[in-house]
């Protein structure tokens, strides 16, 4: 008897610790949820300092109305884990863009506590690109069906 207790118990704590699922569902809440602060920001307090940088690099305003969909739709599909892997490629791009509009003077330095000065911003960057990659997982609204999730 004892035996199969204890393989019930190791078996459970495997299925526990090789759960990529959870993982999954860790990495997309972080991800989203933060990124969606930003869009939330943004939505109260206005981003016209998008359309000052885009004109600065000569690209049109009305792109700044891509803000509301980088910072705030696609986090929170991400959330969801509904269209998961188009949202996370969404949230990647717009932190290319704003690495690339707003902090290309920041790539190769460093802050004055040692850190990269765009840890946030890669951090958003290769945490949808893993999104985009390993997809939604069961625990999503998507449950991890489908190409897009």
């Amino acid at each position: 008897m004892k035996k199969k207790f204890g393989k019930r118990r190791n078996s459970m704590l495997e299925r526990f610790l090789n759960n990529s699922d959870l993982g999954k569902l860790f990495l997309r809440a972080s991800v989203g949820v933060l990124l969606l602060f930003h869009g939330v920001d943004k939505l109260q307090h206005g981003y016209g300092f998008v359309e000052t940088v885009l004109v600065k690099a000569k690209l049109p305003t009305y792109l700044s109305h891509g803000i509301l969909v980088g910072e705030l739709l696609a986090p929170l599909l991400v959330v969801l884990g509904f269209y998961t892997r188009p949202a996370a490629l969404v949230q990647a791009f717009v932190m290319v863009m704003a690495i690339y509009l707003v902090h290309p003077q920041d790539l190769l330095s460093f802050s004055e506590h040692g850190g990269y000065s765009l840890e946030l911003q890669m951090l958003y960057l290769f945490g949808s690109l893993a999104v985009f990659f390993f997809g939604a997982g069961r625990y999503s609204i998507s449950r991890g069906n489908g190409l897009w999730n």
